[in-house]
């Protein structure tokens, strides 16, 4: 058995109370030691990014070895202030943090993504557009047969240990 990934998605709507329903197959691969424990912060392009608490404990152990540089302080400081330690409730309900929600433009429904080792959560406006756009050949900077043409030669680039983190 090969190592663990997150992939596949599905949408979600979101409670009064802002809390969505984790997908069961999500929640297992989340769980750690026995435990289900993640943290959820701002992810890139728009979206937010539940970690898998093991990597947030390598980032935080690289970052903290950097964090006397001071061009990075800004970052740390948005990137940790905006980093939330958590778990799912009895039934698999995660609540998004009220600045989480505004950062990325979430109203009523979610597009929950499995991209390797995250979970990526994006306003469902905001992922059918870009969706859209790539698919429809819209967006010049997002030509589906160019970016899946890169993506696959960064298998060829250092395919030496493939034990790359």
């Amino acid at each position: 058995m090969g190592k663990f990934f997150f992939s596949g998605s599905t949408s979600a709507k979101l409670d009064e109370k802002g809390r969505f329903v984790l997908p069961q197959a999500m929640r297992f691969g989340l769980v750690e030691e026995g435990a289900l424990e993640f943290s959820l912060g701002l992810g890139l392009g728009g979206c937010l990014a539940i970690y898998r608490k093991s990597d947030v404990e390598k980032i935080v152990a690289r970052f903290q070895a950097k964090q006397h540089l001071g061009k990075y302080q800004k970052f740390f400081t948005l990137f940790f202030s905006t980093l939330h330690q958590m778990t799912c409730d009895k039934v698999g309900r995660i609540m998004i943090p009220p600045i989480l929600k505004k950062a990325v433009g979430i109203k009523t429904e979610v597009i929950i993504a499995g991209v390797l080792n995250k979970i990526e959560i994006w306003p469902k406006d905001h992922y059918e557009s870009h969706l859209e756009a790539v698919l429809s050949g819209k967006d010049p900077e997002m030509n589906l047969a160019k970016l899946t043409e890169e993506a696959f030669a960064l298998l060829e680039e250092g395919s030496g240990d493939g034990d790359e983190e």
